[in-house]
């Protein structure tokens, strides 16, 4: 964060002469161990521990204000900015600060595919300046306006990835960053027990358009019933891709999976055709390159120079991540899942060459009322995917493991991690590859820890 003085990043939460003495603001923090002069300090209740019980603490250490939801004893008026929810200060910071920059920024949404497709835009445009990206799970009302607040003078691009749970989010989200490109990956069913349907998850994702300026590209999947059918606004202007359709602005065509990733030829109704290759598997992937590939040459990057960046793409956390332990080949894609998301991968899994196909799949979590209905129709799609044997964990995957079992497949339930991974150190052999993916609350690395350490062990 670059000094910015206390009068601009305060706008809009405190009266204008609220601040007597300008002075020069060089963090933001919601956390009392970072506080240092310069700083200000915003107090946010929490289940262990609450802000305010350090907010004085926080001016005594050099903070030269506190954001606080209700007045706090040790905490004079004149450094106490008010403001009854702690986010909402947090984006309105997020927006003043953003505000003094200009950078060339790409707002990224979408059911499945958000991160991985943040990272192939950040990768398609890091080679043509200085660019930042969200880090880590960073995109909602307290990890974007962080984000925000990493823009310096030198930085050409942004990458921000935009998450949502209830609508409204996203609306709050893009008029804060006013992203100069938007990306909609698909839509899928994440968090439908709080938007009922599809229809109101992509309203709810079209939310970014509030952000956009007249005349903004808005990257969509072509491939996509719900986004096809949706009613855009006037002031965006789309630009479609999709896995197989030449109707679409940009398409893939000739897609092969191979040991290290998948190729393709690219055909861009503007630029021309290309023969793209990037280090990631499946089609879903495809389609994620296509995305961002989308949002860098509309923004006016060189198709040459976007290519060449998504050859060098690398995936964060365990999503998709193949390691090889021993002759196994192992795909860790346990940082999350839904419906869509286990399908793609499954279909990916069954192309990939190996010996014999394990996989180890746990609970989609926040599915409400489709739970059992998507636990059921994963079995099925388990079932059509070659596999050798089936190991399941969590309450949810039981329904996966009956169904799969029933159309066929090996199945084993493990109750907890140690017998999950027993289960596979038992029959994994040299040659054979092995899936793993759940929800993130499920841990499913846990039961990788355990893997890899006695396969090692049994080596020595």
């Amino acid at each position: 964060m670059e000094k910015i003085s206390a009068s601009k990043l305060l706008a809009g939460l405190v009266p204008a002469d609220f601040i007597r003495e300008e002075v020069q603001v060089e963090l933001v923090t919601t956390d009392s161990r970072e506080v240092r002069p310069g700083c200000i300090f915003v107090a946010f209740p929490g289940e262990k521990f609450d802000g305010h019980d350090f907010a004085a603490k926080a001016l005594e250490n050099g903070a030269v204000y506190v954001v606080v939801n209700h007045p706090v004893e040790g905490v004079p008026a004149e450094k106490a900015i008010l403001c009854p929810d702690s986010y909402h200060a947090m984006m309105v910071m997020g927006a003043n600060y953003r505000s003094q920059y200009h950078p060339k920024m790409v707002g990224v949404t979408g059911s499945v595919g958000k991160t991985t497709t943040k990272q192939m835009t950040y990768a398609a445009l890091a080679g043509f300046g200085e660019t930042i990206k969200t880090e880590g799970n960073q995109n909602n009302e307290l990890g974007m306006p962080r984000t925000l607040m990493r823009l310096e003078s030198s930085t050409e691009y942004a990458v921000i990835e935009m998450g949502m749970s209830h609508a409204g989010e996203i609306d709050r989200l893009a008029r804060a960053a006013r992203p100069d490109v938007g990306i909609i990956t698909c839509i899928g069913v994440s968090h439908i027990g709080n938007l009922g349907s599809q229809e109101n998850i992509c309203k709810a994702k079209l939310e970014i358009c509030n952000g956009l300026p007249e005349g903004a590209p808005l990257v969509l999947n072509y491939d996509d019933k719900f986004l096809r059918a949706a009613k855009l606004p006037a002031h965006v202007k789309p630009v479609w891709f999709s896995l197989a359709d030449e109707n679409a602005d940009v398409c893939a065509l000739s897609i092969r999976q191979e040991e290290d990733g998948m190729s393709f030829v690219l055909e861009d109704q503007e630029e021309g055709t290309f023969v793209v290759k990037i280090p990631a598997m499946g089609k879903h992937n495809v389609a994620n390159a296509l995305a961002a590939y989308c949002a860098a040459t509309r923004l006016g990057c060189d198709p040459r120079g976007v290519i060449k960046g998504l050859s060098n793409f690398e995936q964060t956390g365990r999503r998709q991540k193949v390691v090889h332990s021993k002759g196994v080949t192992v795909i860790e894609d346990c940082y999350n899942a839904n419906p869509d998301s286990m399908k793609a991968a499954l279909a990916m899994f069954k192309e990939f060459p190996c010996k014999r196909r394990f996989a180890l799949l746990g609970d989609m979590l926040e599915l409400g009322e489709l739970s059992r209905e998507a636990h059921e129709e994963l079995g099925r799609l388990a079932a059509e995917s070659d596999l050798y044997c089936l190991v399941t964990y969590g309450e949810n995957a039981k329904r996966t493991a009956v169904v799969a079992a029933a159309k066929g497949v090996k199945t084993l339930h493990a109750n907890n991690y140690r017998e999950a991974a027993d289960a596979l150190l038992n029959r994994i052999e040299p040659g054979d590859a092995l899936l793993v993916k759940a929800s993130r609350g499920m841990a499913l690395e846990k039961v990788l820890e355990i893997f890899y350490a006695e396969q090692k062990d049994a080596e020595e």
